[in-house]
């Protein structure tokens, strides 16, 4: 019986490698620049849970964006030195519009003094998971940078402000459930 072929997969991994972006060269599923793509899906689902579980309205709107932004990243990063320029990531301007929408959100929410215990809300959690695996993603992503050429600066600092985006935003959803953040030292 012939094989019907399928709109969800291609079988051409099923050998444990994949391809990367503008190359015939494979590399094995193993390897670590797909761990740190891998790591930018799973930050994309993170966002998407935290986005399903938001309260602020413009928090909702502002997150299809990043996620875009991080498939604009994850293609960045699959492309071969040599195509890298036809997949640029994101650009400075979308820093800017990452760093705009923590101010937003910062002007709701009181300083800290201490690191914060995650929590206080479903939606606050959320972001705080997103926040995490965003970090994660960052270390892939500065390591991969070291070690393969044109890796464009503007994707190093997008990962970086966007875990402060998801902190600020954390805390933003906690305040508007009713919640003030659980510091990790208790006042004496």
């Amino acid at each position: 019986m012939e094989k019907q072929p399928s709109h969800f997969y291609t079988g051409k991994g099923d050998r444990g490698d994949t391809a990367r972006l503008g190359g015939a060269a494979r590399l094995p599923k193993s390897a670590a620049l797909l761990e740190t793509i891998g790591t930018l899906d799973e930050a994309t689902c993170a966002i998407g849970l935290a986005r399903a579980h938001a309260r602020d309205a413009a928090l909702r709107g502002a997150l299809p964006k990043v996620q875009r932004h991080l498939y604009q990243l994850m293609s960045h990063l699959s492309a071969t030195p040599e195509t890298r320029e036809q997949y640029p990531g994101v650009a400075e301007a979308d820093v800017a519009w990452l760093e705009a929408q923590i101010a937003a959100l910062e002007a709701d929410v009181p300083p800290l003094r201490d690191f914060v215990l995650p929590g206080e809300s479903v939606a606050g959690a959320a972001c705080h998971m997103a926040r995490a695996v965003i970090r994660r993603a960052e270390r892939g992503l500065v390591a991969f940078a070291e070690t393969e050429p044109g890796v464009r600066p503007p994707n190093l600092a997008y990962a970086n402000r966007l875990s402060s985006l998801m902190f600020v935003a954390a805390l933003r959803e906690d305040h508007l459930a009713g919640s003030e953040p659980k510091l990790a030292r208790e006042a004496s």
